[in-house]
């Protein structure tokens, strides 16, 4: 059960603090795109995200995008934040955490990495898989397709236990 669990569920990403990430002992931030910084498909942050993601930068933490969406999606959004991503990462799957994890500045420890995103099944499995600490946020706008939907509701039962004693 705790595969499917973050180690931390919050509302917005500009909610994760500096006092935070060093709570956990974390060094790099991974941010997934779609409900994350944006809504889907958009390529307008949401307010405050870019802001925030700079601050940490300046604080000293190592931030990187990854992302399941091709690069004609991603790369103009990660210019905006000016930080490197990966895109087509393959999530939940290992690959693409580690190719990030791999073009950091400073290299960390996979426990030293926060993977932060709005979905169990891909963000939060990843990160458990990779033996990193994770953030589940909130979607901010529900997707229309039928797997979305489905997977949606797949997620309700983690997401009720991951808010007791765990934001």
């Amino acid at each position: 059960m705790s595969f499917f669990l973050p180690t931390v569920a919050l509302k917005r990403v500009t909610d994760i603090s500096e006092e935070l990430l060093n709570s956990l002992g974390i060094r790099a931030v991974f941010l997934d795109v779609d409900n994350t910084l944006s809504t889907h498909g958009s390529q307008s942050p949401f307010e405050g995200s870019v802001a925030w993601a700079q601050n940490l930068v300046e604080q000293g933490f190592q931030l990187f995008i990854i992302s399941n969406n091709f690069k004609e999606r991603v790369e103009p959004f990660a210019a905006q934040f000016q930080l490197p991503f990966v895109h087509f990462a393959a999530k939940p799957l290992p690959w693409g955490y580690l190719k990030a994890k791999k073009g950091l500045r400073n290299q960390v420890k996979n426990s030293q990495c926060l993977v932060v995103g709005d979905q169990i099944f891909t963000d939060i499995i990843g990160a458990n898989l990779c033996g990193m600490k994770s953030v589940l946020l909130e979607p901010i706008q529900l997707e229309n397709t039928a797997s979305f939907r489905l997977r949606r509701k797949w997620e309700r039962r983690f997401r009720k236990k991951a808010k007791m004693g765990r934001s």
